[in-house]
């Protein structure tokens, strides 16, 4: 059966004669298909290199490719305008509303943290370090963290806020003895002066209040007393009361004390009493206004107008309280 194949029959002879096979038609289509890559290659090689074009694949990848880039520069710049928005929030909360309510600013490098641990932005790898993608992913992430702390902030300023009665009672504001004008007067002020043992200039961190031994101490705003300490020189007797919201105020040179540590205290609460213990020329009370770890100066603190019989009922206020 396959030997009848090889052979073809011939209408002049009417015979069968083997087929002569022949190579000419596969070598036509070799050719023509040689001749139809060539023409494909030198077209394409006229399209991108002659003319300047581009594969169409090609553009329509770059073009999607500048939409993107665009949306990326249009982020940036929002972010730019988030970011300086951001900013004056963060002035205005570290000098302003936690100033107010004697809250501590936050530092820098709180505000300004990165995350820690595992690389978040390894999917960028391929990209390169400084692709402008991951440098964007990357500011995007620290913004938020950043508006997330502001935002905790302003949490606790308004919880701050709420306590605004308890903050007026609480900042130091009458003198530590009774204002009767028989009573004391101010022996040295707040600032540098001539150290009275030494003859040295020195700073001198709170007020003398010069009276005689034994006159009541009274705390001058509500608080909680933070220490109680005895020491041969320097305060000798002291009392540190801390009143939060940044204030603390110190007693000092007592010849008896009356409070304890962790006691609280109101305005006008008797400390203890006037004397001459520790480093001291004579009796007085060393009276200092610390504010967030600094000290001031007492004198802006004390409403000097306040009369006798305020004072007194101030006092006995405070003492009816503390007897409750």
């Amino acid at each position: 059966m396959s030997d009848l194949r090889n052979y073809i029959l011939n209408k002049d002879t009417l015979k069968y004669e083997r087929k002569k096979h022949s190579w000419r038609p596969a070598f036509r289509y070799l050719a023509a298909a040689a001749a139809g890559a060539v023409l494909f290659f030198g077209y394409l090689f006229v399209y991108m290199k002659g003319l300047g074009l581009e594969l169409p694949k090609t553009a329509m990848l770059k073009k999607r490719n500048a939409e993107w880039a665009s949306k990326v520069e249009l982020m940036n710049s929002r972010m730019d305008r988030y970011e300086a928005v951001l900013q004056g929030l963060e002035t205005r909360d570290n000098r302003i509303y936690r100033s107010v309510f004697g809250m501590n600013e936050i530092a820098p490098e709180v505000r300004n943290a990165g995350f820690g641990g595992v690389n978040r932005y390894a999917h960028f790898d391929g990209l390169g370090y400084g692709s402008r993608l991951r440098r964007t992913a990357v500011r995007l992430d620290k913004l938020t963290k950043k508006a997330c702390v502001q935002s905790k902030s302003f949490d606790d300023v308004e919880a701050m806020a709420r306590k605004t009665g308890d903050m007026a009672s609480c900042i130091p504001a009458i003198i530590p003895v009774n204002p009767a004008a028989t009573n004391f007067h101010v022996s040295s002020t707040f600032g540098f002066r001539k150290d009275p043992i030494t003859g040295n200039s020195k700073m001198h961190t709170g007020q003398d209040i010069a009276c005689k031994d034994g006159n009541k101490v009274y705390a001058t705003g509500d608080g909680v007393v933070e220490s109680v300490k005895y020491e041969f020189f320097g305060y000798g007797r002291s009392v540190l009361i801390d009143h939060g919201f940044g204030y603390k105020t110190r007693y000092a040179h007592m010849s008896r004390i009356d409070v304890v540590e962790g006691m609280k205290v109101k305005r006008g609460s008797c400390i203890g009493l006037s004397g001459h213990s520790g480093r001291a020329t004579g009796s007085h009370v060393h009276y200092e206004v610390i504010y967030k770890g600094k000290y001031v100066n007492p004198n802006g603190y004390i409403d000097y107008d306040m009369t006798v019989e305020d004072y007194s009922g101030l006092v006995q206020q405070a003492s009816d309280a503390d007897n409750t």
